[in-house]
């Protein structure tokens, strides 16, 4: 396989791992939906930094590391695993809450951040995503990679997450999504806060969870 060829069968790859549901979905939507456009377009340049920066590690040998020291693996599962359980619950307890309009409640410039803040720490919080940057690379990369092609993944990866989650947020910031979630905000942030816990328990269980012979 030419390293033209490899390229797109990686970024290929990376397309379909970003566009599946998982916590980075949930988080984006619900600070589109709940805060505004630009807010979530901010987590959205947050998954995207978090992105690279698993890319950058898994070519760096991160995945290679993980694998082979399974105390550093399992503390990043249990640390990722107990901050997803806390945000679902904390979405959960919030679900009766009446919706802040943007920016009451702090100024729009910290509001931002946090927002960003929030989805760089939701990226980062599964460590599983290193080991697939890294199992996709070990799979697909040639032998001996040229340099522009190793150099040019990083800031392709930024390009695929930022824009699906922007794509994302663009989606449910529009004011059909917002005013079907006004309407249905218990039993919407319940379900959100639901499947961020359960996604956060899983990742607790698969860390202490029996190991494989």
């Amino acid at each position: 396989m030419s390293a033209a060829a490899a390229l797109f069968a990686i970024l290929g790859a990376l397309l379909v791992g970003v566009i599946s549901p998982g916590p980075s979905f949930v988080l984006v939507s619900r600070i589109a939906v709940t805060r505004s456009r630009l807010h979530g377009l901010a987590a959205a340049l947050g998954m995207g930094i978090g992105g690279t920066i698993f890319a950058g590690l898994a070519l760096l040998g991160l995945a290679a590391l993980l694998s082979q020291v399974e105390w550093l693996y399992f503390a990043l599962k249990i640390g990722g695993g107990l901050y997803l359980t806390w945000l679902g619950i904390r979405i959960w307890r919030g679900a009766r809450e009446p919706l802040t309009p943007a920016g009451s409640d702090a100024p729009q410039d910290a509001s931002l951040l946090h927002a960003f803040s929030f989805a760089l720490l939701t990226q980062l919080s599964n460590p599983k995503a290193a080991i697939i940057y890294g199992s996709v690379f070990a799979a697909m990369l040639p032998a001996s990679p040229p340099t522009w092609l190793v150099s040019a993944l990083p800031p392709l990866v930024f390009a695929i997450e930022t824009a699906w989650y922007a794509i994302v947020a663009l989606a449910f910031s529009a004011s059909h999504p917002r005013a079907l979630y006004l309407r249905g905000k218990l039993w919407i942030d319940r379900l959100a806060g639901g499947v961020m816990t359960a996604l956060g328990l899983r990742l607790l269980l698969d860390a202490i969870g029996p190991r494989p012979p």
